[in-house]
């Protein structure tokens, strides 16, 4: 394998700034990590990564080769045609940039395009930053396609080495094989080589996966504050407002959708509310309840995926 550091360069004045902080505090950074592209139903990291950036002063700390990474014929990078010339052109980056919560706390974030090429390459490269960097953990949050109601809570997985900071929290299943990522293999090489990882799936009801759901994004987030301690009351607000239109549009749809639909969301709910019946009742389930194999749900996030390919967005699936 190349040397991952070709992969990336860093901004001096950013990497300075890092470096005096962890010269003060031996403790070491938080490091969030999302890209654009893998599965993240919902749009559940996006999101949480659009807040962040938006409503958070930040700076560059170090920039990935896109060209290295990138497939520009997979995922076309937009330009601007105004009369009879090009005028602008929407870079894809993939950077590393020191955030600042609320309260003045200093965090990393990574996020971007998902790499087409090189993951393993561009894996080590990350492990050389936390290690260069002395981050003490790396968080990741995506969403996930499940057979839920949107009338009921948003459920979580963690994932990680370090699934005893969302205590409550446990996996749907034993094992499953799902399409990889980038991502997933960030935390998988991390926790390989020793480091706290931790990664946050929300669960997404599968018939609005491939719209905006800031219902999801709203709970992974305060996962990831709950875990970290970071402070991120600006993101989480923003997130619970559009949460509100959100459910307000899902039940207009909804109303005036067909009774396939309206069964589909009622069976859900009665699934739902029997499992978490029998956890109540230590796991003494009154009637045979079906929860989705790992196989099936495989298939579904297959299925997510070959749709995320064939359509280009937006409506109740």
């Amino acid at each position: 394998m190349l040397d991952p550091q070709g992969l990336y360069e860093w901004e001096p004045s950013g990497l300075a700034a890092v470096d005096a902080i962890t010269a003060r505090d031996s403790a070491g950074l938080v490091l969030l990590y999302h890209f654009d592209g893998y599965i993240d139903a919902g749009e559940t990291g996006d999101q949480i990564v659009d807040r962040l950036l938006e409503g958070l002063p930040h700076r560059l700390v170090a920039r990935f080769d896109h060209d290295r990474l990138v497939d520009y014929r997979a995922r076309r990078p937009l330009l601007t045609f105004e009369r009879h010339r090009w005028t602008a052109y929407e870079t894809p980056s993939i950077e590393l940039r020191l955030v600042e919560d609320a309260t003045g706390a200093p965090f990393l974030l990574l996020s971007g395009p998902e790499p087409d090429v090189e993951w393993e390459r561009f894996a080590a490269a990350v492990r050389q930053m936390v290690e260069r960097l002395g981050v003490r953990l790396s968080v990741n949050f995506h969403g996930i396609p499940m057979g839920v109601p949107h009338t009921r809570p948003v459920g979580l997985t963690p994932h990680g080495n370090r699934t005893d900071l969302m205590p409550g929290h446990s996996s749907f299943f034993d094992e499953a094989q799902v399409p990889g990522s980038a991502e997933a293999l960030i935390e998988f090489r991390l926790a390989e080589a020793g480091h706290d990882v931790l990664g946050v799936a929300a669960h997404v009801p599968h018939y609005i996966a491939r719209s905006a759901y800031p219902d999801a994004a709203l709970t992974a987030l305060e996962a990831v504050t709950a875990a970290t301690g970071l402070v991120l009351p600006n993101a989480a607000h923003a997130l619970r407002t559009e949460a509100l239109r959100t459910q307000e549009e899902i039940e207009r749809q909804i109303s005036e959708g067909d009774e396939e639909l309206v069964a589909l969301v009622a069976g859900l709910e009665h699934q739902y509310d029997a499992v978490a019946g029998a956890e109540i009742r230590g796991n003494l389930v009154a009637e045979p309840i079906e929860l989705p194999t790992a196989d099936e749900i495989g298939r579904e996030l297959e299925r997510f995926l070959a749709d995320r390919e064939a359509e280009g967005g937006g409506g109740l699936g």
